[in-house]
Order: structure tokens, then C-alpha cells, then sequence
């Protein structure tokens, strides 16, 4: 059962497996809905003839067939869940009316909730489903290269390691790396980015995303059932029926009070006639008027439509949020936490300078970056892949490293040629550096340039250092920007050095540094910010932060395309390499913060008017129904707005 059939139980009469993927005129819902409208205007139109004998077993033919599915889905959640719902309320309102012998009244009542049912379930089950849409993106057949000839197969046929040829102007049928080509890739659909992405050899496309002119060879590394947008719609599905707090709560809401409806609906019927000699008839039809009036379907429906639909709106463009209570947590943040590498920077630093120490202890330029790149070559950290590739790019000798050992947050440790060496932090070289005063100055230099420094040398000495630097995203300063507007207090975490830290986050504008954490350090940093701001956001890859992300009110992996990991532990995940998203979710959650308020202030003023209304006689059967369903039906259209406002949210 998905959030939004849970959180009504009126909804539910709209909707089974078997009607869901059919067309309006299609739906057997729709079609008795549409019978029962017939017969009351063919009741009413007998009727002017005076022949009411006929008009009224119309009349009541037309009740029976409106009221089957909602009246069926009453006695089976009473007899089976043992609660009392909407559907209840108005069976209930229907079949008093009917003994009353205001047939034409309950008539009216059974066709226009009936059809009002009909077409929300519809709706909702659209709003839904529509990320299924993305499906249509991946082609249905595709060709591929076997025994040196290519031939068409079904996408489903794909197997991991077919090679598969994409012609400009297509689609690309499952993730896969290009072995031959290269061509600008329209990501759009998948990540929400405008501008198409260069693909080379060697790099990664997914499923869905458009070649827009070279033709690609491209490997297979996922089957459709797998590849990325399959994920996101598994993941997009999932997360609209995981339910928010105010969610639950209107749900326990709903389920007290409808009882407590047909209760007050009772003892209205009873205790003015019964103590005040008051006419019966006229407050048994007030009595059931009541209960119509103050049935809260729009007030239930009002927050899973707008989560649906809000969820769908963000995997349109590329954000995924997990789940509905992610979404209201987002709307509270009062403070973010960026990741510097990967997240602020590009994530590829580059070596820009080295330098090679007095007493270096009888060590050669060339021996010191081969060193390096040797000791590196055995993590998988941004810096240390920079460093391999600097030696690689220079055509350094490589050498046998054996005893390697990771220093955690700091480097790491190994014997080459038998030699102890080290390579890390400068913190890691405290002491070293303490005893070579040039040394020394050099590091804070290159520090205070906002470069990051890596020492190589032993327990007695440090060697030399060479400086990383990694640009700044161009769309960061911007990013922040707007999360200043919004409000949102910004901090940096990183392992890097204090200096290199203060440099980056002065050119973006960032409110606070938290510098030279190691990972379990950034738990505690988070935690800090938790007790200053009450709800703070993390954002970084999803994988090396994953404990950071936990730690937090939500924890946002950005970058997340093709990651399985990051899209699993985060609640929110960045299809996009993209910061500019970031304050594109948060408006999200906010506008669908403030569209939830509105149709709940909307759906309670409603009742009120119409329970009022209803208790001095000033509203008919009929009437009382046609605003009940008509303020659904709004408060439907208002959680729709998040859907139409997509591309203002990317504004």
C-alpha cells in the first residue's frame, strides 16, 4: 500500500491493481460513477413527469451502483481493520438518507463522491507513477556488436560486457564505458544538468542520458534491470510511500476521528428531538448532513498528495529525496556542513609544486616524487591518486614497497629499499619540522595559498613536500550565496590543513572552517553544529562520509549518478557533480513546506464552514457533498502546483 492509499482510507475505494495503469474511461470505478450519474438524471427527468414511483427505484439504482465500491470498501475495513473510515461517513450518510426516503438526496451523494473518488485516485496514481516516465528514455531495442556483425536485440537481452553502438540523436539503452569515440552526452534526464557532458574513452555514461553527435562504442556494465535509472525508480518509488512525521500524524488524526463524527452525527440526530421536542426529520437529515460535511478526506490527503508529488518533481531534476520525512527535515535546516574535497573543490587536485629540503639525507628529486607515487599508489584518496598520476605523467620509477601501512587521517608508512618511509600531513611531520625552520616556512607559503601539502621523509627527517591544489568550483560562490538568502548558516569540514582551509572558504564566502579533521572527527563536528543550530544538513560523496551524513538532520551525497553506495546512505543524493542544486532541494522542501500548510489551513477552514453550516440547517445533502469533494479536489490541484513549478525551482 503506498503512502498516499494509506493516509485516506476514503482513497482507497479509487484504487486496486487492476485499475491503476487504465485509462479514465477505462477504469471500472469511473464507468459505475458514470452509470449512477446517468440514472439520476434519468430519475430527475422522470421525475418532472410527476411518475416518482419510477423515479424513485432510479433514484435508488443510481445510490447502489455509486455506493458499491466505496459502501464494499466501509464494511471491509470494519469488519476486517476494525476502524471506522470516510467511506463509513458517507455509506452511513447515504443509507440514512435513503430510509428518510430522500432518495434522490442519496443518489446525489452516492454519484458525486463516487466519481469524485474515482477521478483522485487517478490523479494521485499519475502523480505517482510519473517517474515511471523515465523508463521511456531508454530505448526498447538496441544494437550491439557480436562475432564481428552487429545485430538489434531487446534492451532486456543486454547482457555486462556487450558492446553496443549509440548513434547521435539516441538514447543510451543501459550504464556502460565508452570503448570507441567520443561525443557530448545530454545527462539532463538523469542528473538535471543543462549542459551536455564530454565522454571520451574511458568514461562513464548511464542509461537514458542522449548522445547528441559522435557515434559511441560503449561496454556494458549494468542490464536494464539495473542500470541507473532503474535505480532511481525503485529508490523514487520507495521513497513516496516512506511517510513523514505530520504525515503519520494526520493519519492517526483521521483514524480517531471518524468515529468521533458518526458519534456527534448520532447524538445530533437524537438529543434535540428527543429533549427538546424538535422535529425528528429535520435533524436526522441535519445529523446526516453533519457527517458529510465533516468528513476530513481533504485534510488527510492534503500531505501525501504534495510529498508525492514533491518527490517526483525532485527526480525530475535530479534530486532524490528518500522519503517524505527527508523532504520535511530539509524545509528545518539552519545550517549546512560542505565537504571541502569534492564538494566546494572539484575533487582532482593536481601536484603544482614540489621542493626538496636541506639534509635531505642524501635523496634525489627524482627519488623523492618515485618514493611518493610508490607509497600512494596503495590508496585510493583524491591526493594520493593525484600524486600517482604526477609520477606516471613524468615516467618515474616505480618501486617495491613492502610493511605499507595507512596512518588514518594523517598518511601512510612503508619500507622501500630498506628504507622506513613516511608520507602525510604535516602534522604527521610535527616534530620533523619543528628542527628545520625553511621547511617549515615553505609549508605555511604554499598553506597559505590554499594548496594542500604532502611531506615525504623519514623518522628523522622530512625530506621534501609537494603542494596539491584543487579549483574551486565555479558555481560554489554562487551556491552559497543562496543558501545566505535562504538563511542557512554554512560550514566546512575537512582534513586538510587550517590556512589551505581559511583560503577556500574565504573565496566562497563560508561562515565557519573546521580544519585538519580526521573522519571520525567530522561525526563530532557535526554534532557540534547540532547543538548551535538544532538541524544541520551534510553534504559530501556518500561513501567516505557516510558516518558525517548519519550524523546529521539529513545527510546529502551529491555527485550520486552511478555511485550504488552513495545513492543507498544518503537521504538525499545530488544526481549532479553540481552545488547548484543544493539550494534548489532546500527551496523545494520549503515550497512544499509551505504549500502543505496552506491546503491544511484550507481543508480545516472548509470543514468548519460546512460543519456550521450543517448544524443550523443552512446546507442540503447534496450541497454539503459537492463542497466536500470540490475542496478535495482543490487541496489536490494545490499539492500538483510543486509539479508545474519545477522548472521556477531550478531558477
Amino acid at each position: 500500500m503506498t503512502a498516499v492509499e494509506d493516509s485516506c482510507s476514503s482513497c482507497k475505494s479509487s484504487r486496486t491493481p487492476t485499475s491503476e495503469s487504465l485509462k479514465p474511461w477505462q477504469n471500472p470505478k469511473v464507468l459505475t460513477s458514470s452509470v449512477s450519474g446517468l440514472l439520476l438524471l434519468v430519475g430527475y427527468l422522470i421525475g418532472l413527469s410527476q411518475n416518482y414511483l419510477v423515479a424513485n427505484w432510479i433514484y435508488g439504482a443510481s445510490a447502489v451502483i455509486g455506493a458499491f465500491y466505496f459502501a464494499k470498501e466501509a464494511a471491509e475495513e470494519l469488519l476486517k481493520e476494525r476502524e471506522i473510515g470516510i467511506e463509513m461517513l458517507m455509506t452511513t450518510a447515504g443509507v440514512t438518507a435513503a430510509v428518510m426516503g430522500q432518495l434522490p438526496e442519496a443518489a446525489m451523494l452516492a454519484f458525486l463522491y463516487s466519481i469524485s473518488e474515482a477521478v483522485e485516485g487517478y490523479t494521485e496514481e499519475k502523480t505517482r507513477s510519473s517517474i515511471r516516465a523515465l523508463m521511456k528514455l531508454a530505448p526498447k531495442v538496441v544494437t550491439v556488436e557480436r562475432s564481428g556483425s552487429l545485430q538489434e536485440i531487446p534492451i532486456d537481452q543486454l547482457a555486462v560486457g556487450d558492446l553496443f553502438l549509440v548513434r547521435p540523436g539516441q538514447s543510451i539503452a543501459t550504464d556502460g564505458k565508452v570503448t570507441e569515440g567520443t561525443s557530448s552526452v545530454n545527462q539532463a534526464p538523469v542528473t538535471g544538468e543543462s549542459v551536455p557532458v564530454e565522454k571520451a574513452v574511458g568514461d562513464q555514461v548511464f542509461a537514458g542520458t542522449i548522445n547528441s553527435e559522435g557515434m559511441l562504442k560503449i561496454t556494458a556494465t549494468k542490464i536494464a534491470a539495473e542500470n541507473t535509472i532503474a535505480k532511481i525508480i525503485h529508490l523514487v518509488e520507495e521513497a513516496q510511500e516512506r511517510k513523514g512525521e505530520s504525515q503519520k500524524f494526520i493519519e492517526r488524526f483521521g483514524r480517531r476521528y471518524s468515529p468521533i463524527v458518526l458519534l456527534l452525527g448520532l447524538l445530533l440526530a437524537i438529543i434535540p428531538p428527543l429533549f427538546l421536542q424538535l422535529p425528528w426529520s429535520d435533524w436526522l437529515t441535519r445529523a446526516t448532513v453533519f457527517i458529510v460535511a465533516a468528513a476530513p478526506c481533504a485534510l488527510v490527503i492534503s500531505i501525501p498528495i504534495t510529498l508525492v508529488a514533491a518527490i517526483g518533481a525532485g527526480a525530475r531534476m535530479g534530486i532524490l529525496v528518500k522519503g517524505g520525512v527527508h523532504l520535511e527535515n530539509l524545509a528545518t535546516i539552519k545550517a549546512v556542513a560542505l565537504d571541502k574535497t569534492g564538494t566546494i573543490t572539484r575533487g582532482q587536485p593536481e601536484v603544482s609544486e614540489f621542493a626538496l629540503f636541506e639534509k635531505t639525507g642524501n635523496i634525489t628529486e627524482t627519488e623523492l616524487l618515485s618514493y611518493a607515487a610508490s607509497l600512494e599508489s596503495y590508496s585510493e584518496h583524491p591526493l594520493a591518486r593525484a600524486i600517482v598520476r604526477y609520477g606516471q605523467s613524468k615516467g618515474l620509477p616505480s618501486h617495491d614497497v613492502s610493511q605499507w601501512r595507512s596512518i588514518i587521517g594523517a598518511g601512510a608508512t612503508g619500507r622501500i629499499k630498506d628504507r622506513v618511509v613516511s608520507i602525510g600531513s604535516p602534522t604527521l611531520f610535527k616534530r620533523q619540522l619543528e628542527t628545520n625552520t625553511s621547511a617549515e616556512i615553505q609549508v605555511k607559503v604554499w598553506q597559505s595559498k590554499g594548496n594542500t601539502v604532502i611531506l615525504i621523509g623519514d623518522e628523522s627527517s622530512a625530506w621534501g613536500a609537494v603542494a596539491l591544489s584543487d579549483s574551486i568550483r565555479a558555481e560554489a560562490k554562487t551556491a552559497i550565496k543562496a543558501l545566505h538568502e535562504a538563511k542557512i548558516a554554512v560550514a566546512m569540514l575537512t582534513g586538510d590543513n587550517e590556512k589551505a582551509a581559511q583560503h577556500i572558504a574565504s573565496e566562497v564566502g563560508i561562515d565557519s572552517v573546521l580544519a585538519e579533521l580526521k573522519p571520525e572527527d567530522k561525526v563530532i563536528a557535526i554534532n557540534k553544529l547540532l547543538e548551535k543550530h538544532q538541524f544541520v544538513a551534510m553534504v559530501g560523496d556518500g561513501v567516505n562520509d557516510a558516518p558525517a551524513l548519519a550524523a546529521a538532520t539529513v545527510g546529502i551525497a551529491m555527485g550520486a549518478v552511478g555511485s550504488d553506495v552513495a545513492l543507498e546512505t544518503a537521504d538525499v543524493a545530488l544526481m549532479a557533480d553540481d552545488l547548484s542544486k543544493l539550494p534548489i532541494a532546500f527551496r523545494l522542501a520549503q515550497r512544499t513546506r509551505a504549500i502543505v500548510t496552506q491546503n491544511l489551513y484550507l481543508s480545516s477552514a472548509v470543514i468548519a464552514a460546512l460543519v456550521v453550516a450543517a448544524i443550523f440547517g443552512f446546507l442540503s445533502l447534496p450541497g454539503a457533498v459537492l463542497a466536500h469533494e470540490i475542496s478535495e479536489l482543490i487541496v489536490i490541484a494545490s499539492g500538483l502546483r510543486i509539479l508545474r513549478n519545477q522548472e521556477a525551482q531550478q531558477s
